[in-house]
C-alpha cells in the first residue's frame, strides 16, 4: 500500500515537471535509499503513512544517527558537500510543517513530529556527529515549530554543542530540550531494558523515554501530588506531628498510585500491521504490535510536585515548628479559599519556603515526595508484564487539575494555576535560576526518569550578545552536572506576549514553549497563553 502511495506522488511529480522526486519514487520505497536525499524522501514517506494509517505521536527519533550513514556517503563519494546537506535537511524540515495538519483534535505544534540528537554510546564514546550539527543549523535557520528538537547530552558533551544549542533557544524556539543520559541510561537498565536498548534511547512527542521499535505507553496518567497533600489536610487536626501528617500524605500517594496502576489493565491496542513491520520482535515472532512485546513498559506523570512541597513546608513550619497557626486555623483558611485571611495568605504566598531556592527545609520534602511516588511503583507489573515508570512531567494536567483544586497551604487561591512540569510555584520568589538548579537536582532523579524537565522562562534580553550565549550555556550544563535529567527554556518577553494577545495579526511566528512541545503563540487556547505569560521571567 505504501509503494502505490507514493507511486500515487511520482504520478503527480511527473505531470509538473519534477523529474527528481519522480526518479526517486521510482527506486523508494520499494528499494532501500542509496543516498542522503533518498533517505530523507523515504522517511517522509513513511511517517506520512503511518498518519494516514491511524498512528500519531511516532516521532522521528534519532535522526542524526540512522541518517548519518547517507550523508557520510555522499560527501566522501564527493557526491554532496556540507551546505548542500543543509539546504536537504531544511527542505526536510519544511515539509514537516507542510501537512501537520493532518493530526486533527490538538494544538498546532502537538503533533509528534520530534528528533533526538546525539548521546552517548555504549562504549562511552560521543555520538554526536555532523549531521547532529547540521540538524541544529537547520532549526535555528528556519525558525519553524517542527520538528521540535532534543538534545541528548552526557558528562563528556563539549561546552561548544550546549552554545549552538542556545541560540536556538535565542531565537525563541523553546528547544532545544535537553535530556541528560547520566540519569536516563540508568534508569532504563534498572527497569530492565537491555543495555543496546537503553543507550539507544530517544524521546515521544514531549520528553516522556522512549527505546524504538517497541511499544511502551509511557504517556498514561498523571499523579496528583497537590490533591494527595490536600487530602492530607482535611486530618491535619487529628495530626499531633509533622510526622503523622507527612505519613498520611504518603499513604494518599500510594492510593493514587494503585488507582493509576488499576487504570491500565486490559488495555486495547489498536493492530498496525505497518507499524509493526518497524518493531524488531514483531518481525521475529511474528505478531502484531497490539500484543505483548518485549517490554511493555507503562508511564505515569506527576504534577504539582513544587505546589505540593511548599505546601508541606508551610505546614510544618506555620502548624508544627513556629505555631503560627493551629491545624484547625490552617483548615479554616484553607475553606475559606483566604476569605478574610488575605494577610495570612499573603504571609504564606511570599514568606513562606519554596521549592527552588537551594533550601534543604522544603526541597528535602520535594525529594521525599517523589520517593514515595517512585517506591509506589517499584516491583510492580502491569498485566503484560511490564513495568511502572514514574516521571515528573505535568502534560496537560496542571491545567486540568488546577480547575478542581481547592486553596492549598502554601497561599495558593482555589483554581489558581499549578506550575508547568519540573518546576518551581507561578508565585515563587525565587533568587534566580542558580538557586532553583540547585533544588531541582536534589531529588533522585533515576527513580522519576519517565520525563518531564525542569521548565524555566529567561528574559529574552539575557541572549543580546556571545557572552551571554556561553553564560546560558553554562547555566544548562550546570544543571546536568548536578544531577538534572531534563531541562528546557523559554526565551519570553512578557510585554510582547500581553502585546500579541492584543494584536495577534503582528505576531504570527511568535513561537512559545508550552508543557513538552512549541507552537505558535496566537494559535493557543487563552488558557494556555494566560500561563505562559504568569510564568517568571528571570535573568542569569
Amino acid at each position: 500500500l505504501v509503494t502505490a502511495f507514493a507511486a500515487r506522488y511520482r504520478e503527480e511529480a511527473v505531470r509538473v515537471g519534477n523529474q527528481t522526486v519522480a526518479d526517486m519514487l521510482a527506486w523508494i520505497p520499494a528499494n532501500a535509499p542509496r543516498t542522503l536525499l533518498e533517505a530523507l524522501q523515504f522517511l517522509r514517506l513513511l511517517h506520512y503513512a503511518m498518519w494516514c494509517n491511524g498512528n500519531y505521536h511516532n516521532t522521528l527519533g534519532r535522526i542524526d544517527q540512522f541518517l548519518y550513514p547517507y550523508y557520510r556517503h555522499d560527501v566522501d563519494a564527493g557526491l554532496l558537500t556540507k551546505d548542500e546537506a543543509l539546504e536537504q535537511l531544511e527542505e526536510f524540515f519544511i515539509s514537516c510543517n507542510r501537512d501537520s495538519d493532518l493530526y486533527i483534535g490538538i494544538q498546532q505544534g502537538d503533533n509528534g513530529q520530534t528528533i533526538v540528537l546525539g548521546g552517548s554510546n555504549a562504549d562511552g564514546s560521543d555520538a554526536y556527529n555532523e549531521l547532529s550539527e547540521l540538524c541544529l543549523l537547520a532549526s535555528r535557520d528556519l525558525c519553524l515549530i517542527d520538528p521540535k528538537v532534543n538534545l541528548r547530552v552526557h558528562k563528556n558533551t563539549p561546552l561548544s554543542v550546549y552554545e549552538l544549542a542556545t541560540t536556538l533557544t535565542k531565537k525563541g524556539l523553546g528547544f532545544p530540550q535537553y535530556t541528560n543520559d547520566e540519569i536516563v541510561v540508568p534508569a532504563l537498565l534498572h527497569w530492565g531494558y537491555d543495555r543496546a536498548d537503553a543507550y539507544n534511547y530517544t524521546l515521544a512527542a514531549c520528553w516522556e523515554i522512549l527505546v524504538p521499535g517497541y511499544m511502551d505507553l509511557v504517556n498514561w496518567d498523571s499523579l496528583n501530588f497537590l490533591k494527595s497533600v490536600q487530602d492530607a489536610c482535611e486530618q491535619l487536626p487529628k495530626c499531633e506531628t509533622y510526622e503523622a501528617f507527612a505519613a498520611l500524605v504518603q499513604k494518599n500517594i500510594a492510593a493514587q498510585a494503585e488507582t493509576l496502576m488499576a487504570g491500565t489493565k486490559n488495555v486495547y491496542k489498536e493492530p498496525s500491521p505497518l507499524v509493526s513491520l518497524m518493531c524488531p520482535d514483531c518481525l521475529e515472532q511474528m505478531r502484531d504490535i497490539s500484543a505483548p512485546g518485549k517490554y511493555n513498559n507503562y508511564g505515569f506523570h506527576g504534577d504539582g510536585l513544587a505546589t505540593a512541597a511548599d505546601s508541606m513546608a508551610a505546614i510544618r513550619k506555620y502548624v508544627y515548628d513556629e505555631k503560627t497557626f493551629t491545624p484547625a486555623q490552617m483548615l479554616d483558611m484553607l475553606h475559606a479559599d483566604f476569605k478574610g485571611y488575605e494577610r495570612e495568605q499573603n504571609m504564606l504566598r511570599y514568606e513562606g519556603p519554596k521549592f527552588g531556592n537551594d533550601d534543604d527545609f522544603v526541597d528535602s520534602i520535594a525529594v521525599q515526595l517523589l520517593d514515595w511516588y517512585a517506591d509506589a511503583l517499584e516491583g510492580k507489573k502491569n498485566d503484560r508484564g511490564g513495568c511502572f515508570r514514574a516521571g515528573t512531567a505535568s502534560a496537560m494536567y496542571y491545567i486540568w487539575h488546577s480547575k478542581e483544586a481547592p486553596a492549598s497551604p502554601d497561599g495558593r487561591s482555589a483554581h489558581e494555576a499549578l506550575p508547568c512540569n519540573y518546576s518551581p510555584s507561578l508565585f515563587a520568589r525565587c533568587e534566580g535560576p542558580i538557586s532553583i538548579i540547585k533544588s531541582f537536582a536534589k531529588p533522585h532523579l533515576t527513580r522519576v526518569a519517565n520525563g518531564g524537565p525542569l521548565t524555566i522562562e529567561l528574559s529574552d534580553t539575557m541572549f543580546r550578545n556571545d557572552d551571554a550565549i556561553r553564560k546560558c550555556a553554562m547555566f544548562v550544563k550546570s544543571y546536568m552536572d548536578l544531577g538534572g535529567h531534563q531541562m528546557q527554556i523559554n526565551a519570553v518577553n512578557r510585554e510582547r506576549l500581553l502585546d500579541a494577545q492584543k494584536h495577534p495579526e503582528n505576531y504570527r511566528n511568535l513561537i512559545v514553549r508550552v508543557w513538552g512541545w512549541s507552537g505558535y503563540f496566537v494559535e493557543l487556547n487563552e488558557v494556555y497563553q494566560n500561563h505562559i505569560i504568569k510564568r517568571t521571567e528571570m535573568i542569569l
